[in-house]
Protein backbone atom coordinates (compact mmCIF):
# COMPACT_ATOMS: atom_id res chain seq x y z
CA UNK A 1 0.00 0.00 0.00
CA UNK A 2 1.20 3.54 -1.03
CA UNK A 3 2.12 6.07 1.64
CA UNK A 4 -1.15 8.13 0.20
CA UNK A 5 -3.55 5.87 0.24
CA UNK A 6 -2.45 5.08 3.52
CA UNK A 7 -3.22 8.85 4.79
CA UNK A 8 -6.47 8.73 3.06
CA UNK A 9 -7.58 5.33 4.62
CA UNK A 10 -6.70 6.76 8.19
CA UNK A 11 -8.44 10.31 7.40
CA UNK A 12 -11.48 8.33 6.70
CA UNK A 13 -11.09 6.02 10.07
CA UNK A 14 -10.26 9.56 12.10
CA UNK A 15 -13.81 11.16 10.58
CA UNK A 16 -16.00 8.63 11.14
CA UNK A 17 -14.79 8.58 14.33
CA UNK A 18 -15.29 12.02 14.84
CA UNK A 19 -18.67 11.47 13.14
CA UNK A 20 -19.43 9.09 15.50
CA UNK A 21 -17.97 10.89 18.89
CA UNK A 22 -20.25 13.66 17.49
CA UNK A 23 -23.58 11.44 17.58
CA UNK A 24 -23.03 9.67 20.92
CA UNK A 25 -22.19 13.25 22.86
CA UNK A 26 -25.63 14.51 20.98
CA UNK A 27 -27.19 11.15 21.96
CA UNK A 28 -26.28 12.00 25.19
CA UNK A 29 -27.90 15.43 24.86
CA UNK A 30 -30.99 14.38 23.87
CA UNK A 31 -31.35 11.77 26.75
CA UNK A 32 -31.79 14.98 28.47
CA UNK A 33 -34.11 16.69 26.63
CA UNK A 34 -36.71 14.17 25.63
CA UNK A 35 -38.48 10.92 26.98
CA UNK A 36 -37.94 7.79 25.12
CA UNK A 37 -40.07 6.75 22.99
CA UNK A 38 -43.74 4.51 23.95
CA UNK A 39 -42.10 5.56 28.00
CA UNK A 40 -44.60 4.71 30.56
CA UNK A 41 -44.52 5.37 34.19
CA UNK A 42 -46.75 3.57 35.97
CA UNK A 43 -49.88 4.12 34.03
CA UNK A 44 -48.82 7.09 32.70
CA UNK A 45 -47.97 7.90 28.97
CA UNK A 46 -45.04 10.18 29.13
CA UNK A 47 -43.51 9.11 25.66
CA UNK A 48 -41.59 11.95 23.87
CA UNK A 49 -42.27 14.76 26.42
CA UNK A 50 -39.61 16.57 27.73
CA UNK A 51 -38.80 15.73 30.98
CA UNK A 52 -40.33 18.66 32.71
CA UNK A 53 -43.46 17.94 30.78
CA UNK A 54 -43.15 14.46 32.16
CA UNK A 55 -43.13 15.48 35.48
CA UNK A 56 -46.20 17.63 34.94
CA UNK A 57 -48.53 14.77 33.06
CA UNK A 58 -47.38 12.89 36.05
CA UNK A 59 -48.38 14.96 39.11
CA UNK A 60 -51.65 15.74 37.44
CA UNK A 61 -52.33 12.55 36.26
CA UNK A 62 -51.68 10.96 39.44
CA UNK A 63 -53.30 13.41 41.66
CA UNK A 64 -56.58 11.68 42.23
CA UNK A 65 -54.38 8.54 43.57
CA UNK A 66 -52.15 10.64 45.72
CA UNK A 67 -53.92 10.18 49.16
CA UNK A 68 -55.40 7.01 48.32
CA UNK A 69 -54.22 4.46 50.88
CA UNK A 70 -52.29 1.17 50.07
CA UNK A 71 -54.42 -2.08 51.60
CA UNK A 72 -52.47 -4.60 52.67
CA UNK A 73 -54.30 -8.25 53.22
CA UNK A 74 -54.12 -11.20 55.22
CA UNK A 75 -56.49 -13.89 56.16
CA UNK A 76 -59.15 -12.04 54.62
CA UNK A 77 -58.28 -8.85 56.95
CA UNK A 78 -57.64 -5.62 55.34
CA UNK A 79 -54.57 -3.55 56.84
CA UNK A 80 -55.10 0.23 54.92
CA UNK A 81 -51.79 2.28 55.20
CA UNK A 82 -52.74 6.17 55.16
CA UNK A 83 -49.98 8.29 52.67
CA UNK A 84 -50.19 11.01 55.03
CA UNK A 85 -49.40 8.79 58.35
CA UNK A 86 -46.39 7.62 57.27
CA UNK A 87 -45.15 10.44 54.41
CA UNK A 88 -45.83 8.41 51.24
CA UNK A 89 -45.69 10.68 48.46
CA UNK A 90 -44.73 11.47 45.02
CA UNK A 91 -41.15 11.81 43.51
CA UNK A 92 -41.94 13.37 40.05
CA UNK A 93 -38.40 14.17 39.15
CA UNK A 94 -36.91 10.87 40.38
CA UNK A 95 -39.69 8.87 38.33
CA UNK A 96 -38.81 10.67 35.47
CA UNK A 97 -35.22 10.39 35.52
CA UNK A 98 -35.78 6.66 36.21
CA UNK A 99 -37.56 5.90 32.90
CA UNK A 100 -35.30 8.01 31.44
CA UNK A 101 -35.34 11.89 31.36
CA UNK A 102 -32.31 12.18 32.52
CA UNK A 103 -28.79 12.40 30.75
CA UNK A 104 -26.95 8.90 30.06
CA UNK A 105 -24.24 7.58 28.08
CA UNK A 106 -25.72 4.68 27.56
CA UNK A 107 -26.24 3.44 24.27
CA UNK A 108 -29.14 1.63 25.16
CA UNK A 109 -30.84 4.78 26.42
CA UNK A 110 -30.52 6.85 23.28
CA UNK A 111 -31.74 4.13 21.40
CA UNK A 112 -34.66 4.07 23.34
CA UNK A 113 -35.35 7.47 22.61
CA UNK A 114 -36.70 6.34 19.25
CA UNK A 115 -37.77 2.73 19.58
CA UNK A 116 -39.36 0.07 22.09
CA UNK A 117 -41.40 0.15 25.18
CA UNK A 118 -40.27 1.16 28.24
CA UNK A 119 -41.79 0.97 31.50
CA UNK A 120 -40.90 1.82 34.67
CA UNK A 121 -42.74 2.39 38.31
CA UNK A 122 -43.88 5.62 39.92
CA UNK A 123 -40.94 6.05 42.50
CA UNK A 124 -41.82 7.61 45.98
CA UNK A 125 -40.77 9.31 48.96
CA UNK A 126 -41.63 8.00 52.39
CA UNK A 127 -40.94 8.91 56.37
CA UNK A 128 -38.90 5.65 57.14
CA UNK A 129 -39.84 5.97 61.02
CA UNK A 130 -43.38 6.35 60.52
CA UNK A 131 -43.30 3.22 58.22
CA UNK A 132 -41.63 1.67 59.91
CA UNK A 133 -44.15 2.23 63.13
CA UNK A 134 -46.90 1.55 60.73
CA UNK A 135 -45.91 -1.98 60.02
CA UNK A 136 -44.76 -2.84 63.40
CA UNK A 137 -48.61 -1.84 64.84
CA UNK A 138 -49.81 -3.96 62.24
CA UNK A 139 -47.38 -6.97 62.94
CA UNK A 140 -48.97 -6.92 66.62
CA UNK A 141 -52.19 -7.92 65.58
CA UNK A 142 -50.92 -10.08 63.26
CA UNK A 143 -48.31 -12.41 64.73
CA UNK A 144 -48.79 -14.65 66.56
CA UNK A 145 -46.18 -16.46 68.97
CA UNK A 146 -45.27 -20.01 68.23
CA UNK A 147 -46.90 -22.51 70.72
CA UNK A 148 -44.21 -24.25 72.48
CA UNK A 149 -44.54 -28.06 73.84
CA UNK A 150 -45.36 -28.27 77.40
CA UNK A 151 -46.28 -31.04 79.69
CA UNK A 152 -48.05 -30.33 82.78
CA UNK A 153 -50.14 -32.96 85.11
CA UNK A 154 -53.36 -32.29 86.67
CA UNK A 155 -55.15 -35.09 88.47
CA UNK A 156 -51.31 -36.55 88.64
CA UNK A 157 -51.46 -37.52 85.10
CA UNK A 158 -49.14 -36.27 81.95
CA UNK A 159 -51.10 -33.74 79.99
CA UNK A 160 -49.19 -32.64 77.11
CA UNK A 161 -49.94 -29.51 74.65
CA UNK A 162 -48.59 -30.10 71.20
CA UNK A 163 -46.28 -27.75 69.55
CA UNK A 164 -47.94 -25.69 67.37
CA UNK A 165 -46.26 -23.18 64.51
CA UNK A 166 -47.03 -19.29 64.80
CA UNK A 167 -46.55 -16.78 61.88
CA UNK A 168 -44.92 -12.99 62.07
CA UNK A 169 -45.01 -10.10 59.41
CA UNK A 170 -41.55 -9.75 57.67
CA UNK A 171 -41.58 -5.81 58.61
CA UNK A 172 -38.93 -5.05 56.39
CA UNK A 173 -40.27 -6.77 53.57
CA UNK A 174 -44.04 -5.13 54.18
CA UNK A 175 -42.35 -1.79 54.02
CA UNK A 176 -41.23 -2.51 50.72
CA UNK A 177 -44.48 -4.05 49.69
CA UNK A 178 -46.17 -0.48 50.60
CA UNK A 179 -43.63 1.67 48.70
CA UNK A 180 -43.46 -0.60 45.40
CA UNK A 181 -47.76 -0.50 45.64
CA UNK A 182 -47.84 3.19 46.18
CA UNK A 183 -49.57 4.99 43.30
CA UNK A 184 -47.90 1.88 40.99
CA UNK A 185 -51.34 -0.57 41.23
CA UNK A 186 -54.99 0.03 42.98
CA UNK A 187 -55.12 -3.71 43.95
CA UNK A 188 -54.79 -4.87 47.62
CA UNK A 189 -51.21 -6.13 48.55
CA UNK A 190 -50.89 -9.65 50.25
CA UNK A 191 -48.97 -8.70 54.36
CA UNK A 192 -45.53 -10.56 53.59
CA UNK A 193 -45.91 -13.12 56.64
CA UNK A 194 -44.06 -16.07 57.30
CA UNK A 195 -44.76 -19.15 59.68
CA UNK A 196 -42.32 -19.77 63.08
CA UNK A 197 -41.64 -23.09 64.09
CA UNK A 198 -41.44 -23.52 67.89
CA UNK A 199 -38.28 -24.25 69.57
CA UNK A 200 -39.16 -27.68 70.15
CA UNK A 201 -41.26 -29.96 67.51
CA UNK A 202 -42.80 -33.20 68.48
CA UNK A 203 -40.53 -35.86 68.48
CA UNK A 204 -39.16 -32.91 71.42
CA UNK A 205 -42.19 -33.26 73.11
CA UNK A 206 -42.64 -37.24 72.71
CA UNK A 207 -39.05 -37.64 74.54
CA UNK A 208 -39.67 -35.95 76.85
CA UNK A 209 -43.06 -37.45 77.63
CA UNK A 210 -41.00 -41.04 77.60
CA UNK A 211 -37.46 -40.05 79.69
CA UNK A 212 -39.28 -37.53 81.81
CA UNK A 213 -42.73 -37.02 82.42
CA UNK A 214 -43.54 -40.99 82.87
CA UNK A 215 -40.63 -41.72 85.54
CA UNK A 216 -42.04 -38.36 86.99
CA UNK A 217 -45.33 -40.10 87.96
CA UNK A 218 -44.23 -43.37 88.78
CA UNK A 219 -44.52 -43.80 92.17
CA UNK A 220 -43.62 -41.66 95.58
CA UNK A 221 -40.28 -40.03 96.57
CA UNK A 222 -38.96 -41.03 99.73
CA UNK A 223 -38.30 -38.27 101.90
CA UNK A 224 -35.15 -38.82 104.75
CA UNK A 225 -34.92 -36.36 107.62
CA UNK A 226 -33.86 -36.12 110.87
CA UNK A 227 -34.01 -39.69 111.12
CA UNK A 228 -37.14 -40.25 110.36
CA UNK A 229 -38.43 -41.16 106.60
CA UNK A 230 -41.92 -40.35 104.68
CA UNK A 231 -43.28 -40.90 101.31
CA UNK A 232 -44.14 -37.98 99.26
CA UNK A 233 -47.04 -39.10 97.14
CA UNK A 234 -46.72 -38.03 93.61
CA UNK A 235 -49.95 -36.08 93.98
CA UNK A 236 -48.00 -33.62 95.95
CA UNK A 237 -45.46 -32.56 93.83
CA UNK A 238 -47.38 -32.97 90.75
CA UNK A 239 -49.43 -29.72 90.48
CA UNK A 240 -45.89 -27.91 90.99
CA UNK A 241 -43.87 -29.76 87.68
CA UNK A 242 -43.90 -28.75 84.66
CA UNK A 243 -41.66 -29.63 81.70
CA UNK A 244 -41.20 -27.36 79.07
CA UNK A 245 -38.20 -25.99 76.50
CA UNK A 246 -35.68 -24.25 78.35
CA UNK A 247 -31.88 -23.28 76.22
CA UNK A 248 -32.97 -25.44 73.52
CA UNK A 249 -34.38 -28.83 75.38
CA UNK A 250 -37.45 -30.01 77.36
CA UNK A 251 -36.44 -29.40 80.93
CA UNK A 252 -38.56 -30.19 84.14
CA UNK A 253 -39.18 -27.10 86.75
CA UNK A 254 -40.91 -27.46 90.06
CA UNK A 255 -42.05 -24.56 91.35
CA UNK A 256 -41.64 -23.87 95.19
CA UNK A 257 -44.74 -21.63 95.31
CA UNK A 258 -46.83 -24.20 94.10
CA UNK A 259 -44.93 -27.02 95.96
CA UNK A 260 -44.75 -25.12 99.74
CA UNK A 261 -49.14 -26.32 100.71
CA UNK A 262 -48.36 -30.07 99.18
CA UNK A 263 -45.29 -30.55 100.66
CA UNK A 264 -46.33 -29.33 104.15
CA UNK A 265 -49.56 -31.20 104.10
CA UNK A 266 -47.94 -34.45 103.06
CA UNK A 267 -44.70 -34.01 105.52
CA UNK A 268 -46.20 -32.45 108.25
CA UNK A 269 -44.45 -34.74 111.00
CA UNK A 270 -41.49 -32.61 109.98
CA UNK A 271 -42.77 -29.46 111.59
CA UNK A 272 -44.76 -26.09 111.41
CA UNK A 273 -45.35 -24.68 107.91
CA UNK A 274 -44.11 -20.79 107.98
CA UNK A 275 -46.88 -17.99 107.42
CA UNK A 276 -46.28 -15.41 104.84
CA UNK A 277 -46.67 -11.71 106.10
CA UNK A 278 -50.10 -10.53 104.00
CA UNK A 279 -52.36 -7.69 103.93
CA UNK A 280 -56.03 -7.79 104.75
CA UNK A 281 -58.03 -4.52 104.18
CA UNK A 282 -59.74 -2.80 107.07
CA UNK A 283 -61.88 0.04 106.90
CA UNK A 284 -61.27 0.91 103.35
CA UNK A 285 -57.43 0.99 104.25
CA UNK A 286 -54.88 -2.27 103.34
CA UNK A 287 -53.38 -3.31 107.34
CA UNK A 288 -49.87 -5.72 107.39
CA UNK A 289 -51.18 -9.32 108.58
CA UNK A 290 -47.66 -10.23 110.56
CA UNK A 291 -45.83 -13.69 109.63
CA UNK A 292 -44.72 -16.45 111.34
CA UNK A 293 -41.16 -18.57 111.08
CA UNK A 294 -42.00 -22.35 110.71
CA UNK A 295 -39.96 -25.43 111.38
CA UNK A 296 -39.52 -27.51 108.07
CA UNK A 297 -38.48 -28.43 104.94
CA UNK A 298 -37.60 -25.71 102.81
CA UNK A 299 -39.79 -25.79 99.80
CA UNK A 300 -37.06 -23.98 97.27
CA UNK A 301 -34.28 -26.83 98.60
CA UNK A 302 -36.92 -29.86 98.24
CA UNK A 303 -37.94 -28.39 94.85
CA UNK A 304 -34.36 -28.73 93.68
CA UNK A 305 -33.35 -31.95 95.66
CA UNK A 306 -36.73 -33.54 93.96
CA UNK A 307 -35.83 -32.68 90.19
CA UNK A 308 -32.96 -35.44 89.69
CA UNK A 309 -35.00 -38.24 92.27
CA UNK A 310 -38.51 -37.73 90.46
CA UNK A 311 -36.60 -39.69 87.54
CA UNK A 312 -34.95 -42.48 89.20
CA UNK A 313 -36.30 -46.19 90.51
CA UNK A 314 -35.46 -47.89 93.59
CA UNK A 315 -33.49 -46.49 96.17
CA UNK A 316 -32.47 -43.42 94.39
CA UNK A 317 -35.97 -42.14 94.22
CA UNK A 318 -35.05 -40.61 97.73
CA UNK A 319 -34.20 -37.35 98.84
CA UNK A 320 -31.76 -36.96 102.28
CA UNK A 321 -32.64 -33.43 103.87
CA UNK A 322 -32.55 -31.88 107.17
CA UNK A 323 -35.33 -29.78 108.49
CA UNK A 324 -34.91 -26.55 109.46
CA UNK A 325 -36.22 -23.29 110.99
CA UNK A 326 -38.13 -21.99 107.81
CA UNK A 327 -38.85 -18.11 107.83
CA UNK A 328 -41.54 -16.60 106.14
CA UNK A 329 -40.80 -15.59 102.50
CA UNK A 330 -42.06 -12.65 102.85
CA UNK A 331 -41.52 -10.95 106.48
CA UNK A 332 -43.79 -8.35 108.34
CA UNK A 333 -40.38 -6.38 107.92
CA UNK A 334 -41.20 -6.78 104.06
CA UNK A 335 -44.42 -5.98 104.32
CA UNK A 336 -44.31 -2.29 106.24
CA UNK A 337 -41.46 -1.36 103.98
CA UNK A 338 -43.98 -1.66 100.35
CA UNK A 339 -46.02 1.70 101.34
CA UNK A 340 -49.16 -0.05 100.89
CA UNK A 341 -51.33 2.36 102.15
CA UNK A 342 -53.97 3.69 100.11
CA UNK A 343 -56.21 2.65 96.92
CA UNK A 344 -54.47 3.71 93.88
CA UNK A 345 -57.08 2.29 91.33
CA UNK A 346 -60.10 0.15 90.58
CA UNK A 347 -62.20 -1.25 87.99
CA UNK A 348 -64.97 -3.07 87.74
CA UNK A 349 -66.81 -4.89 84.59
CA UNK A 350 -70.29 -6.29 84.40
CA UNK A 351 -71.15 -9.66 82.94
CA UNK A 352 -74.60 -11.59 81.66
CA UNK A 353 -75.63 -14.35 83.88
CA UNK A 354 -74.33 -17.71 83.23
CA UNK A 355 -73.22 -20.32 86.05
CA UNK A 356 -70.11 -20.95 83.97
CA UNK A 357 -68.91 -17.57 84.28
CA UNK A 358 -69.64 -17.14 87.98
CA UNK A 359 -67.39 -20.34 88.71
CA UNK A 360 -64.28 -19.55 86.64
CA UNK A 361 -64.52 -15.49 87.53
CA UNK A 362 -64.90 -16.52 91.00
CA UNK A 363 -62.25 -18.54 90.75
CA UNK A 364 -59.53 -16.90 88.51
CA UNK A 365 -60.60 -13.69 91.12
CA UNK A 366 -59.92 -16.23 94.16
CA UNK A 367 -55.69 -16.97 92.55
CA UNK A 368 -55.16 -13.15 91.98
CA UNK A 369 -56.80 -12.00 95.04
CA UNK A 370 -54.03 -10.62 97.53
CA UNK A 371 -51.08 -10.81 94.86
CA UNK A 372 -47.88 -8.49 96.42
CA UNK A 373 -46.64 -6.78 93.61
CA UNK A 374 -42.67 -5.94 95.08
CA UNK A 375 -41.02 -2.60 93.03
CA UNK A 376 -39.47 -3.83 89.35
CA UNK A 377 -41.25 -7.29 89.79
CA UNK A 378 -43.71 -8.53 87.05
CA UNK A 379 -47.61 -9.55 87.11
CA UNK A 380 -48.27 -12.80 84.84
CA UNK A 381 -51.74 -13.91 84.74
CA UNK A 382 -51.04 -17.05 83.52
CA UNK A 383 -48.11 -17.63 86.36
CA UNK A 384 -50.95 -16.20 88.77
CA UNK A 385 -54.03 -18.09 87.80
CA UNK A 386 -52.43 -21.21 86.08
CA UNK A 387 -53.73 -23.47 83.71
CA UNK A 388 -57.61 -23.30 83.63
CA UNK A 389 -58.27 -27.11 84.33
CA UNK A 390 -61.42 -28.78 86.22
CA UNK A 391 -58.44 -30.24 89.07
CA UNK A 392 -57.81 -26.51 89.48
CA UNK A 393 -61.39 -25.46 90.11
CA UNK A 394 -62.41 -24.38 86.73
CA UNK A 395 -65.62 -25.14 84.30
CA UNK A 396 -65.49 -25.31 80.33
CA UNK A 397 -67.14 -22.06 79.19
CA UNK A 398 -67.23 -19.72 75.75
CA UNK A 399 -63.87 -18.62 74.39
CA UNK A 400 -62.63 -16.74 71.13
CA UNK A 401 -60.59 -19.04 69.27
CA UNK A 402 -60.03 -18.53 65.94
CA UNK A 403 -61.99 -15.73 65.44
CA UNK A 404 -65.44 -17.63 66.59
CA UNK A 405 -67.00 -18.47 69.76
CA UNK A 406 -66.01 -22.20 70.71
CA UNK A 407 -66.53 -23.80 74.06
CA UNK A 408 -63.45 -24.70 75.93
CA UNK A 409 -62.43 -24.65 79.50
CA UNK A 410 -62.17 -21.20 81.68
CA UNK A 411 -64.42 -19.70 79.43
CA UNK A 412 -64.78 -16.37 80.66
CA UNK A 413 -62.04 -15.92 82.75
CA UNK A 414 -61.17 -13.22 79.99
CA UNK A 415 -63.78 -10.78 81.75
CA UNK A 416 -61.16 -11.05 84.91
CA UNK A 417 -57.57 -10.50 82.20
CA UNK A 418 -59.22 -7.68 80.88
CA UNK A 419 -60.55 -5.96 84.67
CA UNK A 420 -56.98 -6.60 85.49
CA UNK A 421 -55.26 -4.50 82.93
CA UNK A 422 -57.90 -1.89 83.09
CA UNK A 423 -57.10 -1.56 87.22
CA UNK A 424 -53.21 -1.81 85.90
CA UNK A 425 -53.62 0.87 83.65
CA UNK A 426 -55.20 3.86 86.15
CA UNK A 427 -52.63 2.72 88.61
CA UNK A 428 -49.97 3.79 86.41
CA UNK A 429 -48.33 0.42 86.07
CA UNK A 430 -45.94 -0.53 82.49
CA UNK A 431 -48.02 -2.46 80.13
CA UNK A 432 -45.48 -5.64 79.41
CA UNK A 433 -47.85 -7.72 77.26
CA UNK A 434 -51.63 -7.55 76.71
CA UNK A 435 -53.65 -8.85 73.68
CA UNK A 436 -57.31 -7.15 72.78
CA UNK A 437 -59.80 -9.66 71.86
CA UNK A 438 -59.60 -11.15 67.62
CA UNK A 439 -63.24 -9.03 67.46
CA UNK A 440 -64.53 -6.29 70.00
CA UNK A 441 -66.88 -6.89 73.04
CA UNK A 442 -69.11 -4.09 73.75
CA UNK A 443 -69.30 -5.14 77.27
CA UNK A 444 -65.60 -4.50 77.62
CA UNK A 445 -64.10 -0.68 77.28
CA UNK A 446 -63.37 -0.29 73.81
CA UNK A 447 -59.40 -0.73 72.89
CA UNK A 448 -58.51 -1.36 76.81
CA UNK A 449 -59.28 -5.25 77.27
CA UNK A 450 -57.34 -8.05 77.27
CA UNK A 451 -57.77 -12.02 76.07
CA UNK A 452 -55.26 -14.45 77.54
CA UNK A 453 -54.74 -17.89 76.32
CA UNK A 454 -53.24 -20.30 78.67
CA UNK A 455 -49.37 -20.91 76.97
CA UNK A 456 -49.74 -18.76 74.05
CA UNK A 457 -51.35 -15.22 74.96
CA UNK A 458 -50.67 -13.37 78.73
CA UNK A 459 -51.42 -10.63 80.45
CA UNK A 460 -48.27 -9.26 82.11
CA UNK A 461 -47.76 -5.80 83.89
CA UNK A 462 -44.81 -4.46 85.52
CA UNK A 463 -44.43 -2.34 88.91
CA UNK A 464 -42.06 0.75 87.83
CA UNK A 465 -42.44 2.32 91.14
CA UNK A 466 -40.57 2.43 94.49
CA UNK A 467 -43.42 1.53 96.28
CA UNK A 468 -45.38 -2.12 96.37
CA UNK A 469 -48.87 -3.53 94.86
CA UNK A 470 -51.67 -4.93 96.53
CA UNK A 471 -53.80 -6.41 94.07
CA UNK A 472 -57.18 -7.67 95.50
CA UNK A 473 -59.96 -9.29 93.17
CA UNK A 474 -63.43 -9.76 93.85
CA UNK A 475 -67.17 -11.52 91.84
CA UNK A 476 -70.62 -10.82 92.51
CA UNK A 477 -72.28 -13.32 91.26
CA UNK A 478 -74.38 -13.22 88.23
CA UNK A 479 -77.93 -14.50 88.47
CA UNK A 480 -80.99 -14.88 86.37
CA UNK A 481 -82.17 -11.11 85.51
CA UNK A 482 -79.09 -9.71 87.10
CA UNK A 483 -76.03 -9.35 85.90
CA UNK A 484 -72.83 -10.02 87.48
CA UNK A 485 -69.84 -7.36 88.41
CA UNK A 486 -65.89 -8.10 88.63
CA UNK A 487 -63.87 -6.13 90.58
CA UNK A 488 -60.42 -5.64 90.52
CA UNK A 489 -58.54 -2.75 93.40
CA UNK A 490 -54.74 -2.15 93.50
CA UNK A 491 -53.25 -0.49 96.70
CA UNK A 492 -50.16 1.36 97.09
CA UNK A 493 -48.48 4.77 97.13
CA UNK A 494 -50.33 6.76 94.84
CA UNK A 495 -47.33 8.43 92.30
CA UNK A 496 -49.63 9.53 89.44
CA UNK A 497 -53.22 10.73 88.43
CA UNK A 498 -54.19 8.85 85.30
CA UNK A 499 -56.43 10.29 82.36
CA UNK A 500 -57.43 7.98 79.19
CA UNK A 501 -58.79 9.01 76.43
CA UNK A 502 -59.12 7.27 72.58
CA UNK A 503 -59.08 8.42 69.00
CA UNK A 504 -62.18 7.84 66.80
CA UNK A 505 -62.57 4.19 65.01
CA UNK A 506 -60.98 3.82 61.57
CA UNK A 507 -60.44 1.30 58.68
CA UNK A 508 -63.76 -0.48 59.44
CA UNK A 509 -63.72 -3.67 58.26
CA UNK A 510 -67.05 -5.68 57.36
CA UNK A 511 -67.70 -9.06 58.76
CA UNK A 512 -68.60 -12.15 56.51
CA UNK A 513 -70.98 -15.15 56.75
CA UNK A 514 -69.68 -19.08 57.64
CA UNK A 515 -71.53 -21.71 58.51
CA UNK A 516 -70.51 -24.11 61.07
CA UNK A 517 -71.53 -27.86 60.99
CA UNK A 518 -68.86 -29.25 63.86
CA UNK A 519 -70.68 -30.34 67.47
CA UNK A 520 -68.48 -27.38 68.91
CA UNK A 521 -70.39 -24.50 66.78
CA UNK A 522 -71.46 -21.50 68.86
CA UNK A 523 -73.88 -18.99 66.50
CA UNK A 524 -72.75 -15.48 66.51
CA UNK A 525 -73.56 -12.48 64.66
CA UNK A 526 -71.87 -10.02 62.82
CA UNK A 527 -69.40 -7.74 64.22
CA UNK A 528 -67.63 -5.30 62.31
CA UNK A 529 -64.23 -4.59 62.89
CA UNK A 530 -61.79 -1.39 63.27
CA UNK A 531 -58.66 -0.05 64.35
CA UNK A 532 -58.35 2.67 67.52
CA UNK A 533 -55.76 4.38 69.79
CA UNK A 534 -56.08 4.64 73.44
CA UNK A 535 -54.00 7.38 75.12
CA UNK A 536 -52.76 7.07 78.82
CA UNK A 537 -51.62 10.37 80.11
CA UNK A 538 -49.58 10.39 83.39
CA UNK A 539 -50.29 13.56 85.57
CA UNK A 540 -48.50 14.74 88.79
CA UNK A 541 -49.55 17.81 90.66
CA UNK A 542 -51.71 18.89 87.71
CA UNK A 543 -48.86 18.74 85.31
CA UNK A 544 -48.46 16.31 82.83
CA UNK A 545 -45.62 13.59 82.88
CA UNK A 546 -45.56 11.53 79.93
CA UNK A 547 -48.02 10.87 77.43
CA UNK A 548 -48.74 6.67 76.07
CA UNK A 549 -50.30 5.66 73.03
CA UNK A 550 -51.26 2.01 72.08
CA UNK A 551 -53.26 1.02 68.83
CA UNK A 552 -55.90 -2.49 69.04
CA UNK A 553 -56.52 -3.32 65.91
CA UNK A 554 -60.04 -5.16 65.63
CA UNK A 555 -60.40 -7.81 62.95
CA UNK A 556 -64.32 -8.21 61.90
CA UNK A 557 -66.31 -11.11 63.38
CA UNK A 558 -68.25 -13.42 60.55
CA UNK A 559 -71.58 -14.27 61.09
CA UNK A 560 -71.45 -17.99 61.63
CA UNK A 561 -74.18 -20.18 61.28
CA UNK A 562 -74.68 -23.55 62.42
CA UNK A 563 -74.80 -26.21 60.13
CA UNK A 564 -74.66 -27.04 56.38
CA UNK A 565 -74.59 -24.16 53.81
CA UNK A 566 -77.72 -23.84 51.86
CA UNK A 567 -76.75 -25.51 48.68
CA UNK A 568 -73.92 -27.50 49.71
CA UNK A 569 -74.49 -31.42 48.90
CA UNK A 570 -73.72 -33.95 51.29
CA UNK A 571 -71.40 -36.28 50.47
CA UNK A 572 -73.14 -40.17 49.19
CA UNK A 573 -71.87 -43.26 51.40
CA UNK A 574 -70.09 -46.07 49.25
Amino acid sequence: MNRTRKRRLLWIAGSVVVVLAAVYVAGFIMTGLRMPANASIGAVDVGGLSPGDARKKLSAELKPDIDKPVVLTYDNNKYPVKPEEVGLALDARASVNKAGGGHSWNPADMVGLFFGDQHTDVVNTVDQEKITKTVASIADSVDVEPIEPQITFPEAKPKARKPKDGHEVQQADAVKAVRSAYLNTDEPVALPVEDVAPEIGADGLKGAMKSIAKPAMSGPVTIKADGKQVKLPVAAYAPALTIKPVDGAMQAQINADDLKEPLHSATSGFGKKAVDASFKIEGGKPVVVPGKPGMGLPPKEMAKKLLPAITENGKKRSVKVKTKVVKPEFTTKDAKKLGIKEKVSEFSTYFPYAEYRNVNQSRAAELIDGTVLKPGETFSFNDTVGERTEARGFTSGTVINGGVFRDEMGGGVSQVATTTYNAAFFAGLTDVEHHPHAFYLDRYPVGREATIYFGNLDLRFKNPTDHGVLITASVRNSSPGNRGEMRVQMWSTKVWEIKASKSSRRNHRAPGTQYDSTDRCVPQGPIPGFDIDIHRTFLRGGKVVKRETDTAHYRAADHVICGEKPGKKKKKND
